[in-house]
Parts: C-alpha cells; structure tokens; sequence
C-alpha cells in the first residue's frame, strides 16, 4: 500500500507541510508536539513504511566504520575477512559508508588499549571487534554503548558485550566436529598431535580455546584410549626452530601419524613433512590461506575446516549499514558455516557472502 502514498498525500492528510513531514520521516528536529502527533496518526492511519532505501540515498549521509582485528601478517586468516569489509563497502557504494581498520598485538594488552582510545578519538558510526579477551574488552564495549555506537563482533561471542551481532562460527562445536573427522582417519592410532603455537605472555584466542575444548569433550566421550600429545612451537620462531622441535617430537612418538591445529598454520607442519619426506604423516587445521591449501594439494595436510573469513568480514559491514541506515533489527547471533575441506574439494572453495 505505501507504494501508491507520496509523502506529499501525508502532508495533505495531516493537514502539514512536506518538510514537515520529511522530517518527521527522518528523526529531524524543529518540529512541533501537535505537527508529529497529526503526522503519525496519518502514518499509522494508512500503514506507512517508508523506502528505506530511497531515504537512506536521499539523505546523502557518509557513515565511518572502524574494525579493531589483531595485527597480522600477508595471506594469514585475518586478510580474508577484511576483504569480506571491503566488499561490502563497494557493495553499498552508493550509500556513501566506509570502513577502517586498526590494528593491535595480541601479545601486548597496552596494544589494545591505546587501540580502543583511538578508535573513540575518531568518532565512529560503528565498531566491528575482533575481542582479545572479556577482560580487556568490557570497558571499551560500555564506552561505546555509552556514545550510542552499535558495536559487532567477529571471531568470539562474549554475551555481557552486548553486540548487536555476531559472526563467527560455534568454536565448540567446530573442535567437536574437528575429532569426529581426525578419528576416522585415526582411530587406530595411539597418539595424536596437537600443534599449538605460543609464547611467554601470549594467550591463543577465545575460539582456538573453544575448539580445544570441544575436541577434547570428544575424545574423551569415544576415543579415551588414544593419547593426545601436545607440541608448542614458538610463536615467531624461526623455519630452524621449528624443524628442529618438530623432529624431536617425532623422534619421540614414531606411532604418531595424525595431527590437528586449531589456528590457520597447519601449514608449518605441512611444510616440514614435505620438505623431510614424511609421507606418513598429515595435519589437520583451520583456515584456506594459500600455504595451507598448497599442502592439502600436495598431500600434507588432510583436512582443513573453512571459518568463511570473507563471509563474516562481509556480514559484520552490512549488520552495521541495515542497522544504522535501513533502521532493521538484526539477528544478534550468526554461525557460519562449518565446511569441510580436502583434496578433492579444496578447488571448488570459494569466498561467499551468503
């Protein structure tokens, strides 16, 4: 029906002006108590739902968002999901929205600090968060809510922020479903390694946690007898480094020939299993970054399970445009995908936003 009403038929209605009526439509002020009651009367009178787009357009404002994500290297997981932000700018083009990012240190709590102060210094619209902890994170969230600023987060779900979404996937379920896979390949082993990367002072993410927890539940519940072995590799350690741990750690357990890493460096083990010829030996692991699909090519790694990256960049711009922009209530909750993939399939992946 509200096709077929021009806000001119309003105005004639209500017995107002057009402008009068434009910005009643538009949260506009310098309008009086008895001109808004006579417009919303006429309003709900004929069930009137206005264009958001066309007013979104007409309005002709720019919305600023800013993206706090840890600091990262080339091709690591983090690219995937700022070019999923970017996408989504240039998807809504014409509605004059932006995003930027800043970067901290997982490693560095000031690092975060001074990356939320900068954040408020520069006035944004909106917040997409990838949260280094519920501690670190509490303060710069009620800050923004305090400023009104709708704040979205990536990676881990942590309630008592009060995003108005999430994307991410279930990290539980994701390391439960992670074992269910290895032990079919596994099952008869008496060991499997767990690759973790670390160092003094850095804790791994929320969901790499999560996804440990999840494993564990499982193997537990139907593979007690198979032992887990744990293999921490320095978080910026050296190729040397790390072939040289790696050895040691296969010198010491022969009957390990399947591994698991819930962080996007399967690759690392990919990589020295295929330059020392240990054609025994595969790793499963997160993420399709290009080094860890070039072991799955080449026979290395066996599985790898897809966060869509690209999607969640992609999702958390566009919750923050229908949000602010088209006024739409937004699903606080959103699982991504939990895609399985191998040899076979590694080829047909593709970054969705859908």
């Amino acid at each position: 029906m509200n096709k077929k009403i021009r806000i001119k038929d309003i105005a004639i209605r209500a017995g107002v002006s057009v402008g009068t009526v434009d910005r009643v439509l538009h949260n506009r002020p310098n309008v009086s108590e008895v001109s808004l009651a006579k417009v919303n009367s006429v309003l709900k009178e004929f069930n009137y739902e206005p264009n958001m787009y066309a007013s979104a357009l007409a309005y002709n404002r720019s919305f600023t968002f800013y993206s706090l994500m840890p600091r990262h290297t080339s091709e690591a997981y983090w690219d995937e999901v700022e070019d999923g932000m970017v996408e989504a700018v240039e998807f809504r083009r014409d509605f004059h929205i932006d995003v930027k990012f800043i970067h901290y240190s997982r490693l560095d709590i000031q690092s975060f600090k001074d990356a939320a102060n900068d954040c408020m210094l520069l006035n944004p619209d909106g917040v997409i968060l990838v949260p280094p902890g519920r501690d670190q994170t509490k303060e710069f969230a009620n800050k923004l809510h305090t400023a009104g600023i709708p704040l979205v987060l990536l990676d881990s779900y942590i309630e008592e922020l009060q995003p108005i979404a999430f994307f991410g996937q279930d990290s539980f379920q994701s390391g439960y479903f992670a074992a269910k896979i290895l032990m079919m390949i596994a099952n008869h082993d008496p060991a499997v390694m767990l690759m973790k990367q670390g160092r003094e002072g850095f804790r791994p993410s929320r969901q790499q946690e999560n996804r440990e927890v999840g494993f564990r539940h499982y193997m537990k519940k139907f593979f007690p007898q198979i032992s887990i072995k744990n293999l921490l590799l320095p978080l910026d350690g050296t190729q040397k480094d790390n072939d040289r741990m790696l050895s040691d750690f296969f010198d010491k357990y022969p009957a390990v020939h399947h591994c698991i890493t819930f962080n996007s460096r399967a690759w690392i083990v990919g990589e020295y299993l295929l330059r020392h010829q240990k054609n025994d030996v595969q790793i499963m692991g997160y993420d399709v970054v290009h080094k860890n699909a070039e072991c799955i090519r080449r026979g290395a790694i066996s599985f790898l399970i897809a966060q869509h990256g690209f999607m969640q960049g992609f999702k958390a711009v566009d919750a923050l445009f229908r949000s602010l922009v088209l006024k739409e209530e937004i699903r606080p909750i959103n699982y991504m995908p939990i895609e399985l993939l191998s040899l076979e399939n590694i080829d047909f992946y593709q970054r969705s936003t859908i």
